[in-house]
């Protein structure tokens, strides 16, 4: 594993700008942002395997096992990142850039948070969504952190698949299996991952060009990556709609205007490519977040409400 920047022991350095308390420095760690939407596609997933409202004590069992586990993949992806998160400008204030943590001390928060999130799991739901939470942790550390990031333009293609997982793990805890409707909701998640990351990565090209990672617009033509975003947005619909079969029309509804909506700015951003004019690719990373985020409450909306289902 290579990497362009070797950050000094985090005890030898003096810090910069504002420092973070012990507790907030911890938790940044964890990367709450990113968590939030995690746990956004659980909650649905849940709802749908329940095809009602399940447990609320399940959910809640299920959605702190969930964001323990995926803090846990967080905090180890800043353990292993610290050197490229030290030379990008979009990372440079995460706790171990600004020595708030120490290494050792992240590396054994993270491990202690992903023991702790299988134990919850476990005895809180079932061994299937503790098991999966788990493999999700290991796959985003070992698979992707570690192996593919540095190495391929389609590390996020394949890591994102760690980020698919909370909604198998939600269906597991609900039903202690995994059918297929929790399957497509992983699709619909792994196809929408490219076009989410990528309009961001053409954000911050130079930042990952500076850090070595060969993220796609790093190593591809600008109209290539916004081809290639187009074509998963179109995946990602066209997936959203295997859903029908399990769905009444008020999912149906939401799906394709919300689609038509997501499709329609992904083909003005490779038109706006294509023809030489102002790009703004933040747009679609916007709308892509609001849009994943308002589909699966349209899943959990649907089977709240218990209207017979299409298929």
């Amino acid at each position: 594993m290579t990497a362009t920047h070797e950050s000094a022991p985090a005890e030898a350095a003096p810090s910069t700008g504002r420092r973070r308390g012990v507790v907030a420095a911890y938790f940044a760690l964890t990367k709450p942002r990113v968590i939030e939407l995690l746990l956004v596609t659980t909650i649905p997933a849940m709802f749908l395997a329940q095809r009602g409202v399940p447990s609320l004590w399940l959910v809640a069992v299920t959605l702190v096992g969930g964001a323990m586990s995926a803090g846990s993949a967080n905090a180890l992806n800043c353990v292993a990142d610290s050197d490229i998160d030290a030379v990008m400008h979009r990372t440079k204030k995460r706790p171990l850039v600004r020595y708030e943590v120490p290494r050792r001390n992240a590396l054994i928060f993270g491990i202690v948070l992903g023991i702790a999130s299988f134990g919850v799991l476990w005895a809180g739901a079932n061994l299937l969504a503790a098991v999966l939470a788990t493999s999700a942790i290991l796959f985003y550390v070992f698979v992707y952190t570690l192996v593919l990031k540095r190495r391929t333009s389609q590390n996020i293609v394949w890591g994102g698949a760690a980020g698919c997982m909370p909604v198998v793990v939600g269906w597991a805890a609900v039903t202690g299996t995994v059918e297929w409707p929790a399957l497509v909701m992983f699709g619909v998640v792994f196809l929408w991952t490219p076009p989410h990351f990528w309009s961001l990565a053409m954000k911050y090209k130079d930042d990952y060009a500076r850090a070595g990672v060969p993220m796609l617009p790093v190593v591809a033509t600008t109209r290539q990556v916004s081809a290639r975003i187009l074509a998963y947005s179109w995946a990602t619909v066209a997936c959203t709609l295997l859903l029908v079969p399990v769905t009444s029309w008020v999912y149906v509804a939401f799906a394709v205007l919300a689609g038509a909506a997501f499709l329609i700015v992904a083909q003005r951003l490779h038109a706006a490519v294509r023809n030489g004019g102002a790009v703004n690719p933040m747009k679609l990373f916007h709308l892509s977040n609001s849009y994943l985020a308002l589909l699966f409450v349209a899943i959990a909306v649907d089977a709240a409400i218990g209207l017979p289902v299409l298929g």
